[in-house]
């Protein structure tokens, strides 16, 4: 029998055990190791927690397939010379199988931690993998790639058949998956090197990944055999095509490692665009998202902040200057008031004691005498109204318990030249 029917057989002869004693000890042999496997597995995850490491998740995950794969082994090696080992045999392969998609699925985690359709693309992966195994076990493999390869496409002088452009995707898909592994990994260790400005690190994290992508592709490619000067018109026409059509993405693109490389704006910078304002929470390729202090959040396209002014609070010192103003009486004690404003100020866990908070007297208005209290915070991004209403409120509180009056406009209508009513006609 040739090489292609080895599968077949092996169902053939597992059938032909059913009526063969040997299979009720491959049965209970396989539901031994499978056991073995689930305790040993459970127990190594009860050891390793999830997030403590990449080849921590990855042994939990692989734990029961590999377990499961190495003692059908050895209980293939040790019944073999004694009874029909057919289930055995076929259960390596399906053990494979799982390992195999568990794989993926946990490189594909890895690689894209937040998205959200890995769920979908598990079944996928799992189905494909699958279907491939019961077309390999069945005989039917060949069968379907020679059918694959007789569909051919041609591209200028090229050549290229369905079965080719298949595996050349499954190969792009597996080695830029892998390469974004690899960058998540070094995007780890980079964001363990504090060292390092985070603006840096952000912009080596990118590199990685790009760079790593296109090499991974232009690999994939090689190992599939598609000659890449058979695609040179067309992937000049789509540059053309992306150069008018994706202007503003590229000018994005480029505005964003701008902004990182000159570290002109950081990760926890208090920054205002326009009317926009908050905290920078995240530079992304496109875009650079401002967290305001009430809970909204702006996305702000990187050409935005290359192209316009930008008020950046926190550039070279995350200290910042908050004021309030408030209006006393004429007859006031100004020095009482100034040393009851200062107290309200430095009593506060966030204003800082240097520099110090300090009392102007601005303007003598028409009903108060005005005077401005300036005082710093080293935290902005905990919020500026809400220092200032504490500020306030205690200024107030103070007023009160020593008899300073805050007055308010108050205005004498008088009426001239008063008409009476008309006098009643006779």
């Amino acid at each position: 029998m040739s090489e292609k029917s080895q599968a077949l057989r092996l169902i053939t002869d597992l059938l032909a055990d059913f009526n063969d004693s040997s299979f009720v000890w491959q049965a209970v042999a396989l539901v031994v190791c499978l056991g073995m496997s689930f305790l040993i597995a459970r127990w190594w995850r009860g050891r390793h927690l999830e997030g403590a490491g990449r080849l921590s998740d990855a042994s939990s995950r692989l734990a029961f397939p590999l377990t499961g794969m190495v003692l059908t082994g050895i209980a293939i090696a040790t019944l073999g010379s004694v009874i029909h080992v057919n289930l055995l045999k076929l259960a390596m392969p399906l053990l494979g199988s799982m390992a195999l998609v568990r794989s993926v699925i946990f490189v594909l985690r890895q690689a894209f931690p937040r998205a959200t359709w890995l769920t979908a693309w598990e079944r996928i992966i799992a189905a494909t993998v699958w279907g491939w195994l019961a077309l390999y076990i069945t005989d039917l493999a060949p069968y379907v790639i020679d059918a694959m390869e007789q569909i051919e496409f041609h591209i200028g002088k090229q050549h290229i058949d369905l079965w080719t452009i298949l595996r050349g995707i499954a190969t792009i898909f597996l080695t830029v998956v892998f390469a974004l592994w690899v960058a998540g990994i070094i995007e780890g260790r980079l964001m363990r090197l504090h060292t390092l400005d985070a603006n840096l690190r952000i912009v080596g994290i990118r590199v990685a990944k790009a760079g790593l992508t296109v090499v991974a592709i232009l690999t994939s490619m090689a190992l599939v055999g598609i000659d890449m000067t058979a695609l040179s018109v067309f992937t000049g026409a789509l540059g053309v095509g992306l150069g008018f059509g994706l202007q503003k993405i590229a000018s994005n693109y480029v505005s964003g490692f701008i902004i990182l490389l000159d570290r002109s704006i950081r990760i926890g910078n208090i920054v205002q665009v326009g009317t926009d304002s908050g905290e920078v929470t995240e530079i992304t390729t496109r875009y650079t998202v401002l967290k305001h202090p009430g809970g909204t959040e702006f996305i702000v396209p990187n050409e935005t902040l290359i192209s316009t002014t930008v008020q950046n609070q926190t550039l070279s010192n995350a200290q910042l200057r908050l004021s309030t103003t408030v209006g006393v009486a004429y007859d006031s004690d100004l020095e009482l008031v100034v040393r009851l404003m200062l107290e309200a100020a430095t009593s506060h866990e966030r204003v800082l004691a240097e520099p110090q908070p300090k009392v102007f007297l601005t303007q003598f208005g028409d009903s108060s005498i005005n005077l401005d209290l300036g005082f710093w915070i080293g935290d902005p991004e905990g919020g500026k109204a809400n220092i200032v209403s504490d500020v306030n409120f205690s200024i107030w509180r103070a007023f009160k318990e020593n008899g300073v009056s805050i007055p308010f406009p108050q205005r004498e209508v008088r009426i001239l030249n008063e008409v009476g009513p008309p006098a009643a006609s006779a």
